[in-house]
């Protein structure tokens, strides 16, 4: 584990999460998630997609590395059909063996969302119980994980370090420092192909009823809960337990 060994021997007293950042805060992608694996080990590893319009990269990144890192997908119950189709692409273009689909507990959707109108009436509420308590229940035999933000992206994830404590386990930001360029070239060097409705206008695709066209000079989140001053999903702003 060439990559830590130097840094880490002398931040011993450190917390686990900032002597790996200042160790990996170089590193490239490939690097990042490959010390992860050797770190972690990849029984407590995974990967969290949404299989939207940019995550073929960090996808082919990790396959390259290791195809049979867990990858952990949330079928929130309001996905586009092109992104379940993309998801199932994917996963036989890069050899993906072992994409785990986690969808909400029927029983919290029948007390808590029985219309369907969440996500008009309180869409933190219906994230809550679409996406993060899917994921905190999908997450609890592993240590850490992988995701694909990058600062680029603006708001809340200008400042995000390569590696960060979330709670009961580490997140690795392997994207963080990528521009959107780098981003473009894994793609074409991959020949990876784009998400089904990037050709329709959507810069980024999540749930159908919060997911909208960008405009043209438009960043690709301003699509994302349009009209209201949500951001984030929720998923990388509260401590998964």
């Amino acid at each position: 584990m060439s990559i830590l060994a130097p840094e880490l021997t002398s931040s011993r007293a450190l917390p686990p999460a900032v002597a790996l950042n200042e160790a990996l805060r170089a590193a490239s992608p490939a690097e990042v998630i490959a010390t992860a694996l050797k770190t972690i080990g990849r029984e407590r590893l995974a990967l969290v997609s949404s299989f939207g319009t940019e995550s073929a990269a960090l996808l082919k990144v990790m396959a390259d590395v290791d195809p049979s890192i867990p990858v952990v997908f949330l079928d929130t119950g309001w996905l586009f059909e092109e992104t379940l189709a993309y998801r199932d692409t994917l996963i036989a273009t890069l050899g993906l063996t072992d994409v785990r689909s986690i969808k909400p507990l029927d029983e919290t959707l029948s007390r808590e969302d029985p219309d369907r109108e969440l996500w008009f009436t309180d869409p933190d509420a219906c994230c809550r119980i679409r996406k993060v308590e899917p994921l905190a229940r999908a997450l609890k035999p592993f240590s850490a994980w992988i995701n694909g933000r990058k600062r680029f992206q603006g708001g809340a994830r200008t400042d995000i370090p390569v590696v960060e404590d979330n709670g009961a386990r580490l997140k690795f930001n392997p994207f963080a420092n990528v521009s959107r360029e780098e981003i473009e070239a894994i793609y074409a060097l991959g020949k990876l192909p784009p998400h089904p409705l990037v050709a329709s206008g959507y810069l980024s695709v999540g749930c159908m009823p919060c997911s909208s066209r960008s405009a043209p000079g438009e960043d690709a989140r301003d699509g994302r809960w349009r009209g209201r001053a949500k951001t984030e999903c929720g998923i990388h702003t509260a401590k998964i337990s």
